[in-house]
């Protein structure tokens, strides 16, 4: 290599070199203003954020002192009112014992003029029977006999007049009163009106109707509440209850079972159910087949249910039912003759009973109950009122009122059309439900063996195993003193709990 190539190179690599640190140092210089500023502009923001930070803490310290101010102010109102309240507390007791004083003060000037008013009536007296010669005990004695010997001969004769007038009216009103307290019976002849007799196929079946141990029969009558003989007549099971629809029930109950062949509990529960849908509906049906023989449209449903009950009643063995729809034709006539509402008058004659269904349920006469009944499901005043006043405890104020009394009147008396009976057999089996329904916790009771036992069904969860032994005393007891009965009345109380589930 030649001298001037070697110059060349090396001169090359100088200002290379050169270069190369005149670049670098130009970097230097601009990394350290970049440093410098990003350096300046933290402080800056640094700066900033402490004023701020300082400037939200004396926001928050004067707010913190506001405070604190307000509720020392607040504290400082209370500790005033309570203040005040205390001096006008202290204020009010002491003016209370002031006129408790003065209360006290007066309580012993009263006593005061007490006494004297007691010395001053004692001078008065001894004057009195000093200016009479006369005790007070005399003088009133004098006064008694004075007046007695005044008022002896017009309290004779006001006697006498009252005693006549008793003697006249007695006998009408013990028979107004006893036949009122007939007339409200379920059932009237006991030996013929309060048993049905249901024909056996053959006498084998009565051994399942009374089943194993009995269980089939005392299902049976538990369900219907209707006592159930089976050995007294051959080839017969006679069904004996003055509720004349349980009657039906049962007797409905026994025929389907006999159909059938199949006698268990279960089943007797069964086939007793449906027999009482059927009977309602027999019920429904005697209510309107009644209406449409009368010709009388639009009676409320609730009025035909227990227009068809009557069906089921008899009042002096006369069928109630068949008594009303006489009464409405011939009060038809009667009203179409003298120009009465012939309409009103046939409606009001065909539920002028109405009450007998329900007066066993409901407490007053049931000529009341029937008019209240009838307002209660809308049937037109007119029409209640002309029935509610069928009997001569209420005035009869319209045509069409006094047409029905009349016709009660004459259907009732019509020859053969009652039939006066020992009705108070009835009174006695309701009397002795209506005593054991009287108590708490019970589910339903049966009067049953002619009214010589009453079958009472309590609810299991209310009345448990020792209540229900301290109930049938409770029910006796009642039993005693406010029922007169021969014989002896035999207390039933069944406690049954029963689980059912089914298999899926």
């Amino acid at each position: 290599m030649d001298p001037i190539t070697i110059i060349l190179v090396v001169a090359g690599l100088a200002v290379g070199f050169g270069a190369n640190n005149v670049v670098t140092k130009k970097k230097l210089g601009s990394a350290e203003d970049a440093a410098n500023k990003e350096l300046a502009k933290a402080k800056k923001e640094a700066t900033k954020l402490v004023d701020e930070a300082r400037q939200k803490a004396d926001q928050e310290s004067e707010q913190s002192r506001r405070d604190e101010q307000s509720r020392r102010r607040e504290i400082k109102d209370i500790e005033q009112r309570l203040l005040d309240r205390e001096v006008s507390y202290d204020k009010k007791l002491l003016d209370m014992d002031k006129r408790a004083e003065k209360l006290r003060g007066g309580e012993n000037e009263v006593e005061e003029l007490k006494d004297e008013i007691r010395v001053i009536r004692k001078k008065q007296q001894d004057k009195l029977e000093k200016i009479a010669k006369l005790t007070k005990e005399d003088a009133a004695d004098k006064l008694i006999k004075m007046t007695e010997r005044d008022i002896r001969n017009d309290l004779t004769g006001l006697i006498a007049k009252l005693q006549n007038e008793a003697k006249e009216t007695a006998e009408d009103k013990a028979a107004m009163i006893i036949t009122g307290a007939m007339e409200r019976m379920a059932s009237e002849v006991t030996a013929e009106r309060t048993i049905t007799s249901v024909k056996l196929p053959d006498e084998e079946m009565k051994g399942r109707i009374i089943g194993k141990e009995g269980r089939n029969i005392q299902a049976l009558q538990r369900a219907t509440g209707v006592d159930i003989m089976v050995d007294d007549t051959p080839g017969m099971i006679v069904l004996s209850c003055f509720d004349p629809i349980r009657r039906e029930v049962a007797r409905q109950s026994l025929e389907m079972l006999l159909k059938d062949g199949r006698v268990h509990p279960g089943r007797i529960e069964e086939i007793v159910e449906k027999a009482q849908m059927l009977v309602a509906k027999d019920v429904i049906h005697a209510g309107e087949d009644a209406a449409r023989e009368v010709g009388i449209i639009g009676i409320p449903k609730e009025i035909l249910q227990l227009l068809g009950e009557l069906k089921f009643r008899t009042s002096f063995g006369q069928n109630v039912l068949k008594h009303s729809t006489e009464m409405a034709h011939i009060a038809g006539i009667i009203a179409e003759e003298v120009g009465a509402n012939v309409k009103t008058t046939k409606y009001a004659a065909l539920v002028h009973d109405l009450g007998k269904a329900l007066t066993h349920k409901m407490e007053g006469k049931h000529h009341h109950i029937s008019g209240e009944m009838l307002r209660k499901y809308g049937a037109p005043e007119e029409v209640a009122h002309a029935a509610e006043a069928h009997h001569d405890d209420m005035e009869a104020t319209t045509p069409e009122a006094l047409i029905v009394r009349v016709v009660d009147a004459i259907s009732a008396s019509r020859p053969g059309a009652r039939n006066i009976s020992a009705e108070n057999f009835g009174d006695r089996m309701k009397d002795l439900e209506n005593v054991a329904n009287g108590f708490p916790g019970i589910e339903k009771s049966y009067a049953i063996s002619a009214g010589r036992e009453v079958r009472v069904f309590v609810r299991p969860q209310d009345i448990d195993d020792l209540s229900a032994i301290k109930l049938a005393r409770d029910i006796a007891t009642k039993i005693e003193s406010t029922m007169q009965y021969p014989g002896t009345i035999k207390v039933n109380v069944i406690r049954e709990t029963r689980a059912i589930e089914f298999a899926k």
